[in-house]
């Protein structure tokens, strides 16, 4: 791989030297600056112009070289100024310290590694497992990972539409250093302990429509099963060594339990079903439904009823109520799950069936009595289609119930009358939920594409590719997070994310760390507020 950026050299840090004052650092930084300004003045080697190209890549390193020193210059002075007001002795929250002398700390920076001092306050007289703290860690936000804030944020970003590993290997190209594939994962689970926090605290858009648009659909994600577990947690200095990369693969092979060939209708993949809410509003202008505005995402693997009492929350948040006269539709597929839950939530809501659903297994039934692919087949359906959009259900029903008595009661033709009678039973319960004409002519949604293509996108494309096994706590930290990144408030989560840890070191004066080897439990079922639990 071809890096941008070349790597840091990072040197053991040498117990002996004193640590560099602020005027040196100072000296340090002004040297730099000016050799880089005479460099970019005559790069020249021999007289020899050099190209545009050259100078670039050879600049990347100083211009590095120069964050790293602004950085520990930076650090310096802030020590220097939170040492001169912190007391030798202090009290807080009934516990003693003492200031003691700095000691050092590498932190690998946006720019590299930089070495910088700190004073410590250590705990006097406290219990067994007492500890103390740094204060210039404290005021500044540092915690006790080896990265920057900045960096891991960047990565875990990252993370949310790539793999661990090339999320790591895409940031190599840029950045001196980069963390391990096993901090990026364990990053990504500590930002996800705070996505429950954000989205309750997260404020309603502005300008906002007078229509809201709630969709609901469903995506699974393959999970890891308990024998590929028991292979996971086996320790490491346990496991065979093999003789080179090239005989792993024969080795693992080995190790793991022979599987069955799976029939080819067999699609089993040991799914746990995520639930996908896409929320915007529509605004009225003229006799039209402008937009979708301030459209919003959010995936959880907790139970349906917990989204739904998420999407509960956010329609209030917004400004519509569910038991009041705001024109608030819900598009589902059909799940009777989805609709039960529909009126409890939202019980004066406008359930719309998607009609994309119905065509698809009009298509299916159509293949009872035409060849599929058939001219005839086609004609047959597009005749339905339009019934359909007039909002003539009754007679699409009264179609299926004919073509099916036509069908003799014979061995060959059982399955065919079952399946017809699967979709009459499937559309007689649900013609409610199918009033399109009505619809089209109030401008409102007939089909659910928009969270199609959600699931699609945020869990499809990032969690259910080949090779990937989950545990659904670590597949809810990712998907949250890209439900994040997809909806715009990165930038905003992860200064949330920051001030809540500071505020939390400043009144504690804990050390935290971000990275976390344990997932956050899946989101709790919170029920409709003044409404009895459904079954």
């Amino acid at each position: 791989m071809v890096r941008i950026c070349p790597p840091s050299p990072f040197e053991k840090p040498d117990d002996t030297k004193a640590p560099p004052s602020a005027d040196e650092l100072d000296r340090r930084l002004m040297s730099q600056a000016e050799k880089l300004a005479s460099y970019a003045r005559d790069p020249r080697a021999d007289d020899d112009e050099i190209t545009f190209k050259q100078f670039e890549q050879s600049i990347i390193r100083r211009v590095f070289d120069i964050g790293c020193t602004a950085v520990a210059l930076f650090l310096t002075c802030c020590e220097t100024r939170i040492r001169a007001r912190t007391p030798r002795w202090l009290v807080q929250g009934g516990r003693s310290f003492e200031r003691k002398s700095p000691t050092d700390r590498s932190i690998m920076t946006w720019f590299g590694s930089v070495r910088y001092w700190r004073t410590y306050m250590l705990e006097r007289d406290a219990p067994k497992g007492g500890h103390g703290f740094f204060p210039l860690e404290h005021e500044l936000g540092l915690t006790s990972d080896r990265f920057g804030f900045n960096m891991l944020a960047v990565v875990v970003r990252l993370a949310t539409t790539l793999s661990f590993a090339t999320a790591k290997s895409t940031a190599e190209i840029f950045l001196p250093e980069v963390p391990a594939t096993e901090v990026i994962e364990q990053t990504t689970l500590g930002f996800g302990r705070f996505t429950s926090k954000w989205f309750e605290s997260a404020p309603a858009p502005d300008d906002d429509g007078d229509v809201l648009v709630i969709l609901f659909d469903g995506k699974g994600t393959p999970q890891a099963t308990e024998e590929e577990l028991e292979l996971r947690r086996q320790p490491w200095k346990d496991r065979p060594r093999a003789s080179s990369p090239r005989h792993r693969g024969r080795q693992n092979r080995g190790q793991r339990p022979k599987k069955k060939r799976p029939k080819p209708d067999d699609k089993s993949k040991n799914a746990r079903m995520a639930t996908m809410i896409v929320m915007y509003t529509l605004r009225t202008v003229g006799t039209e439904l402008h937009g979708p505005i301030n459209k919003w995402h959010y995936a959880s693997f907790a139970p349906k009823k917990h989204a739904f009492a998420i999407a509960f929350r956010e329609a209030k948040k917004r400004g519509f109520d569910p038991d009041g006269d705001d024109v608030i539709q819900i598009v589902t597929d059909g799940d009777p799950d989805l609709a039960r839950y529909t009126k409890l939530f939202f019980p004066k809501a406008i359930h719309t069936l998607d009609v994309i659903h119905v065509v698809e297994r009009l298509w299916k039934a159509s293949t009872c009595f035409y060849e599929a692919g058939s001219e005839a087949q086609e004609n047959w359906v597009e005749e339905q289609k339009d019934l359909l959009y007039a909002g003539r259900i009754e007679e699409v029903i009264t179609e299926l119930r004919a073509r099916r008595n036509k069908l003799c009661r014979s061995n060959k033709n059982e399955k065919r009358r079952e399946r017809l009678k699967k979709l009459i039973d499937y559309l007689k319960t649900r013609v409610h939920m199918m009033n399109y004409a009505e619809l089209v002519d109030e401008d409102l949604e007939i089909g659910s594409g928009a969270v199609e293509g959600a699931v699609k996108h945020i869990i499809g494309k990032r969690c259910d590719q080949g090779g990937m096994r989950w545990i659904v706590e670590r597949n809810e930290a990712v998907v949250q997070l890209r439900c994040i990144e997809v909806n715009g408030d990165w930038e905003r989560f992860t200064s949330f994310v920051h001030d809540r840890i500071r505020g939390r070191q400043l009144e504690d004066l804990s050390r935290i760390r971000i990275q976390q080897k344990v997932a956050e439990p899946l989101p709790k079922l919170v029920n409709r507020p003044k409404c009895k639990d459904a079954a």
